[in-house]
């Protein structure tokens, strides 16, 4: 294939429509538009916030003044974890720290650079040593029995 075969897919493109070219074309006069008025103008139309000329939801409510905390996104406080059980780490080679650095090295986390949590799910292998991690408190029971160390 070469760069001067590239084709947009088949119905990607749609040939413009020329509009106000005479009666023949079925789009002559009026353009589409109907008659006159506020529709037929450009830019023309109602709009969203429009509810049939009632007093719109926005104008009903009471006024808040200031900034809430509760009307932001609960994302921007949200920590969001790279999960990860311990049943993942079955086979990891207990001389070898667990970071997310070196998780990310063994393909076991992928995505974007998160903290990362362990859960309780499945038995440890023994003798981990885990660093930059955070651990549920089922996790961090097997852990502890199975000789984990804990580094910060």
């Amino acid at each position: 294939m070469k760069l001067s075969e590239l084709r947009p897919a088949r119905g990607a493109k749609h040939p413009r429509i020329r509009v106000g070219r005479g009666h023949g074309s079925g789009l002559g006069k009026t353009s589409g538009k109907g008659g006159k008025g506020q529709t037929a103008r450009s830019g023309g139309g109602k709009g969203p916030n429009f509810e049939g000329g009632q007093t719109p939801w926005f104008r009903r409510l009471p006024q808040r003044r200031g900034v809430s905390q509760k009307a932001r996104s609960t994302k921007v406080f949200r920590v969001t974890y790279a999960v990860l059980n311990l049943r993942d780490l079955q086979g990891w080679d207990p001389g070898r720290p667990v970071t997310p650095q070196t998780l990310r090295e063994a393909g076991i986390l992928r995505g974007p650079k998160a903290p990362v949590k362990v859960l309780g799910v499945g038995q440890p292998p023994a003798g981990l040593r885990l660093r930059d991690v955070t651990c549920s408190a089922a996790a961090r029971a097997k852990l502890a029995a199975a000789g984990a160390v804990f580094e910060r």
